[in-house]
């Protein structure tokens, strides 16, 4: 069994959503740091195949040095800042408070057993646009629809 105490930072997810209703994440097994972010960031470029504005709170990885030069090599990455600290204006905190709810009750007895709960979390999602569509809502975005 894995005990509570370091299991934040046994496994963590970066997490990208699309008004397009698409879900993309990248996981790691570590803390989430710079090299982390950057992975995350190529995975999304890789997968959108173009320029995107990521909408980002101010959390240390993403003010760092290292992925303020990875932002400055790729023009069409746009980051908008959110307040130092306003998860409730971030739709993606909702995405990933779901899915945590969702695992609440569980007792993974490794790593791969969370990373399993977290992807069967996020394809639970994939196919929830209402609750996706709600995610924005509740950030306080004016979203009718996702396209």
């Amino acid at each position: 069994m894995l005990k509570l105490k370091g299991w934040r930072k046994a496994f963590q997810s970066c997490v990208g959503l699309s008004l397009r209703g698409r879900i993309f994440k990248r996981h790691s097994r570590r803390g989430v740091n710079a090299d982390c972010v950057i992975a995350a960031l190529e995975h999304l470029l890789r997968q959108v195949g173009g320029g995107f504005i990521l909408v980002w709170d101010n959390s240390r990885p993403h003010r760092s040095r290292k992925v303020a030069g990875f932002l400055a090599r790729h023009p069409e990455v746009v980051v908008e800042w959110l307040p130092a600290y306003a998860p409730e204006l971030n739709p993606e905190e909702y995405c990933h408070g779901n899915v945590k709810e969702r695992m609440r009750n569980q007792r993974p007895d490794s790593v791969e057993e969370i990373e399993e709960a977290v992807n069967r979390g996020f394809n639970r999602l994939r196919r929830r646009p209402d609750l996706l569509l709600s995610f924005f809502r509740h950030a306080g975005l004016r979203v009718n629809q996702l396209f």
